[in-house]
């Protein structure tokens, strides 16, 4: 759905007092997180205005942003 948030506490509801304590607690984790939720909201705001961009660099950054959540939710497990 376009515009649809995609938060790591949204994507990952039963590991939000891990992501919270994670964040404060893990650089390398609390600089990706900030980096997928940039990535996010760029997504959703280049969805919901229908800005132009190019179909390719549009799939870049949801690439992008699958790559960081697919580490994320390793780190989350780990």
């Amino acid at each position: 759905m376009l515009g649809e948030k995609h938060n790591l506490e949204h994507e990952f509801p039963h590991h939000v007092e891990r992501i919270a304590l994670l964040k404060e607690n893990n650089a390398d984790f609390r600089t990706m997180a900030e980096e997928y939720h940039s990535l996010d909201k760029q997504i959703r705001v280049l969805e919901l205005n229908s800005l132009p961009i190019e179909d390719i660099s549009f799939t870049t950054l949801k690439k992008q942003r699958a790559y960081l959540k697919d580490c994320l939710h390793q780190m989350l497990e780990g």
